[in-house]
């Protein structure tokens, strides 16, 4: 990353911040300047994360929040425009894996536990997150959809279902706020190094790396290092966009 601080004075909101692509990025927009708001489930699961922002340099508002509750999200986005008096990026970024099976062996609720989590969640922050854009006139929204949102992945219908309805979601508000100084975009990752992929190959990373065309997993700073493109004025002509950080896993 440069180290120009370009988010000076930028309030940046990263949901699924306790590890991963969330924690990666939440250092990269700290080390570049801005103040940041992380939430995953629990603030326990976010200590290591908010110390190492406070070590960067950067401000941290530590959140516990469930995104798929409307409620705690519109609480979390009311204290980030208290505290910091603005919001003007959302990462929206937590997100769950599906317990591997075929359609028909799919559980009601674990499909309605994956959908509630990866796509209600995304929405509902979206719907809050917009609202305080468009009162402020101005704003950068990236979701984290997935390489598996633009291809099938076998034994994870709900998982792959909720990633491409991701990507038509995103199209859809770049559309509804383009007039009004508002970008909305999606990051697709592919098989990246993180405790998701742990659990996805129950521990045999070597699964995940022989899908990788480029023979091996991408790091979550790289996926931090795309959605700080996407949010700073070097993407300021990129909306609707549905960015593969991937390895050419998804071509």
């Amino acid at each position: 990353m440069s180290d120009n601080r370009r988010f000076a004075g930028k309030v940046a909101f990263i949901t699924g911040a306790a590890s991963g692509i969330g924690r990666a990025t939440a250092l990269a927009f700290a080390a570049e300047g801005a103040s940041i708001a992380i939430l995953d489930r629990t603030e326990q699961a976010m200590s290591e994360t908010a110390d190492a922002v406070r070590t960067a340099g950067a401000e941290v508002l530590v959140i516990a929040c469930d995104v798929s509750r409307p409620d705690q999200v519109e609480a979390a986005v009311g204290r980030v425009v208290e505290t910091f008096g603005r919001l003007d990026i959302a990462f929206n970024n937590a997100g769950v894996e599906n317990k591997t099976a075929p359609v028909h062996e799919i559980e009601l609720a674990e499909w309605d536990r994956i959908l509630d989590i990866n796509l209600r969640g995304t929405f509902v922050c979206m719907k809050h997150e917009l609202a305080q854009m468009v009162r402020q006139g101005s704003g950068v929204i990236v979701n984290t959809s997935s390489g598996a949102g633009v291809r099938g992945v076998a034994g994870g219908a709900s998982y792959t279902a909720s990633k491409h309805a991701i990507i038509g979601l995103t199209k859809a508000a770049a559309l509804d706020y383009a007039k009004q100084n508002i970008r909305v975009n999606a990051v697709l990752p592919g098989n990246i190094e993180t405790p998701m992929m742990d659990r996805f190959t129950g521990g045999d990373i070597q699964k995940a790396i022989d899908l990788e065309p480029v023979g091996r997993l991408g790091k979550p700073e790289e996926i931090a290092n795309a959605v700080l493109w996407m949010s700073a004025d070097l993407g300021a002509f990129v909306t609707g966009a549905a960015v593969s950080v991937d390895g050419g896993w998804s071509l």
